[in-house]
């Protein structure tokens, strides 16, 4: 995308509207660096998983503003990968990027009341300042610029309003409820999420949403965020007034880029969110919109785990057992009974180092204490990452007496009825809504007996294989964009 996408600004404010459509021009024109780019090096040492990595310390503030990614509700930083290699591809060291895993990722029902394996508002705002501590000790810097996907816009706000404006440069939250998913007596009280509850009273109040010192910017959708709806059909309340606009994650006085037909999740992690994000981090546009390639990407990462009563955690889990096998493009059989890798975790759940290559497809094989076995199927990964975070995954309602169960997933966004082209084993799974896109998983049940299964998400084919449920089994393709 070039600068004329990014700088067409609207009436009535800085307000900037972007569509699909707009990154289709610049396509050919970045194939040439595409090209160079991926004729590189092979990668460096293996990084290292979880806490922030060491550099020699740089002259003060010197090169591009170094980022901390915050993530949302639920989830972890191996979310962010797409966005890291594309600041990567656009000259960034990794050295210069970092994502925090906040340990109890889940909202509590009511802020102010403790619930197990779920963290208070202002458990995750204590969590960030000392992770942003940590890091600009590690990167020899005395500001970050933060980027947050939804409730991480929420811990973002309460940092820079509770003494922390003074160490961050820019602020860029994208999706994040700023005026809340209701504004209710009635609907989620007590929640974060609540635009009457305490949480976002008091970080609305005032004229504006601007901390001095800081740049501030939202990334939002036009009319598809699930949680910025009039309806509250998303919160549980289909019929009832939710009391906010598909506005409701705007921020008042600061910069608003609108991505038009994007959902909650693709305005952090699809390609357009990232060229907003860089340009108003860098203050010029990226050269490159692709993910260029390592021919050997090192991967690594952590294993975590899930709570009593299906509730995910940031935790490292000690004792899981991981299995990595290369698997044919097009079958999902295993191109050999010997793993490719194989590692028990330790105290710190770190799984690797491993490194793989970029045009290979795997079988990651999670075994954790109590859990069902899990085997992921993932597209080749394009560069190295070591924030390759692996969960064990949960059983569902009925997959019990199922003979196998197959799962596809899309951390980085919804799947759109009309929108993208999905498919399971050439089906629409059941229970994906239509209209806005509100869900990122979709599975089928499947009779006894290995076979292929092919998971498909517009120009991403994962194909996978079926193991027996009755065997603790369970299956997920999961996307990577």
């Amino acid at each position: 995308m070039g600068a004329e996408a990014l700088g067409e600004t609207m009436a009535g404010g800085d307000r900037v509207k972007i569509a699909r459509r707009t990154l289709l021009g610049g396509t050919a024109a970045l194939l040439p660096t595409l090209a160079l780019a991926q004729q590189q090096p092979a990668p460096p040492a293996a990084p290292q998983a979880g806490a922030p990595r060491r550099q020699p310390t740089p002259p003060a503030e010197s090169g591009p503003p170094i980022v901390v990614f915050v993530h949302g509700n639920g989830d972890s930083s191996a979310l962010w990968t797409n966005n890291i290699w594309r600041f990567e591809a656009n000259g960034y060291k990794r050295s210069q990027l970092f994502a925090i895993d906040l340990a109890y990722p889940n909202a509590r029902r009511e802020d102010a009341k403790p619930e197990p394996f779920r963290s208070s508002a202002e458990d995750q705002m204590k969590e960030l300042a000392t992770y942003v501590k940590h890091v600009l000790k590690a990167a020899g810097r005395r500001k970050v610029a933060l980027v947050g996907s939804s409730r991480g816009g929420n811990a973002i706000r309460s940092y820079l309003k509770n003494g922390g404006a003074e160490f961050v440069s820019h602020a860029v939250l994208c999706g994040t409820p700023n005026k809340g998913i209701v504004i209710s007596d009635s609907l989620l009280v007590g929640s974060e999420f609540n635009g009457a509850y305490t949480v976002l009273k008091e970080l609305n109040a005032g004229p504006d949403d601007l901390i001095p010192g800081v740049e501030m910017m939202a990334i939002r959708s036009d009319t598809n965020d699930k949680y910025a709806q009039p309806d509250g059909r998303f919160v549980g309340a289909p019929g009832k007034p939710t009391g906010v606009g598909y506005d409701a994650t705007e921020l008042r006085g600061a910069r608003n880029v609108t991505l038009d037909g994007l959902d909650h999740r693709e305005v952090a992690f699809n390609k357009l969110a990232f060229a907003a994000m860089y340009e108003f981090i860098t203050g010029k546009p990226p050269g490159n919109l692709f993910i260029t390639q390592e021919p050997l990407p090192v991967l690594n990462g952590k294993v975590t785990g899930v709570a009593d009563g299906g509730t995910y955690t940031n935790l490292a889990v000690s004792d899981a057992e991981v299995e990595i096998y290369e698997v044919d493009a097009k079958t999902g059989e295993r191109k050999s009974t010997t793993p490719a890798h194989r590692k028990v975790t330790g105290e710190d759940g770190v799984w690797g180092p491993f490194i793989g290559r970029a045009d290979t497809y795997y079988e990651f094989v999670l075994r954790v204490a109590a859990q069902p076995i899990t085997h992921t199927y993932r597209s080749p990964f394009l560069r190295s990452s070591d924030v390759v975070h692996l969960r064990p995954a949960v059983m569902g309602k009925g997959d019990e007496t199922a003979a196998a169960v197959v799962s596809m997933s899309r951390p980085r966004g919804y799947f759109g009825v009309g929108r993208d082209k999905f498919s399971l084993d050439g089906k629409v799974p059941p229970g994906i809504n239509e209209g806005v896109p509100g869900t990122s998983t979709g599975k089928l049940t499947f009779e006894a007996g290995p076979r292929t299964v092919l998971a498909v998400f517009n120009n991403e084919t994962i194909p996978a294989r079926t193991w027996p449920m009755k065997d603790n089994h369970l299956v997920v393709a999961e996307f990577l964009n």
